[in-house]
């Protein structure tokens, strides 16, 4: 199955085989204790995020989506990768603003910043065959979250965005399907194809960075050099390319510019693929 082969319900199933970065350029298998605590969870969100009023640049027409109200929640640590993880919530599910008539969606960090061209291609490709997005009471599960994060994806294709944007917004989709798959039994089907789709994911954000470094200027999806070429280095970790993931890593390490907080993460990252490949000889 592609990343996008659950798109048809939005009308959008034509993109189901689509290719994400241009080179050129519910039966859930959940014990009980893990259901009520996701429940719980989902009470408690609610506290935590408001309706913020937006006008699609696309087709002009008033509508809301929900934000993280700010200093609410409280980090409480990070991935590998450095996907952010908080108590109480997941505000990553936020992060795509989407418009519930015309189907526009993007990262926050790039709504809105389309061209006359970036319309009309957003206007054909996607409203034209739109069916509506639902209006959703209270918090967004992470199901609601995946599909919008999936729409950014493909409006970011659609309106030729540049790789890094590409790159960044799977980037985003493989933390939300990450956060999906840990309220999930590990051997359920479900979390199996959330994981081939996080994978994908992250080889799309991978791909996409890789040409996004070679074309375009710092700071790359709001990133330095350093964090960005980390980033890269554990996706490479996840893929097996372990030489790529190496490669960056010294980049990392014998930059002036990097931190001292991201060095350290860095020869955490550096133990990490030595276990790994380690574990891929055996």
């Amino acid at each position: 199955m592609g990343l996008f082969s659950d798109m048809e319900k939005l009308g959008l199933g034509s993109y189901s085989d689509a290719e994400v970065i241009e080179k050129n350029n519910n039966t859930r298998n959940i014990n009980s204790n893990v259901e009520q605590a996701a429940k719980q969870l989902e009470r408690k969100e609610e506290d935590y995020i408001f309706d913020k009023k937006y006008t699609c640049p696309v087709c002009d027409i008033g509508f809301t989506s929900k934000c993280v109200k700010s200093g609410k929640i409280k980090l409480s640590g990070h991935d590998t990768d450095l996907r952010p993880t908080y108590e109480f919530m997941d505000p990553l599910k936020y992060d795509v603003v989407a418009c519930s008539y015309c189907g526009y969606a993007s990262l926050v960090r790039y709504y809105g910043r389309l061209s006359m061209r970036q319309i009309k291609e957003i206007k054909a490709g996607i409203g034209s065959r739109f069916k509506g997005l639902p209006d959703i009471e209270g918090a967004y599960s992470y199901d609601d979250a995946i599909t919008r994060h999936k729409l950014a994806i493909l409006c970011s294709m659609v309106k030729g965005a540049k790789n890094g944007e590409r790159a960044y917004t799977c980037l985003k989709t493989a933390w939300v399907l990450r956060g999906k798959m840990q309220t999930l039994d590990k051997n359920s089907s479900e979390y199996r194809e959330l994981s081939d789709s996080e994978m994908d994911c992250i080889k799309n954000a991978y791909e996409g960075f890789v040409l996004a470094i070679s074309n375009e200027p710092f700071p790359i999806a709001g990133m330095d050099e350093s964090t960005l070429k980390y980033i890269m280095a554990d996706l490479a970790r996840k893929l097996k390319r372990y030489e790529e993931s190496a490669r960056l890593l010294a980049s990392v390490l014998t930059s002036k510019a990097t931190n001292h907080r991201l060095k350290d993460a860095a020869l955490d990252l550096k133990e990490l693929i030595k276990k790994d490949v380690a574990n891929d000889r055996n």
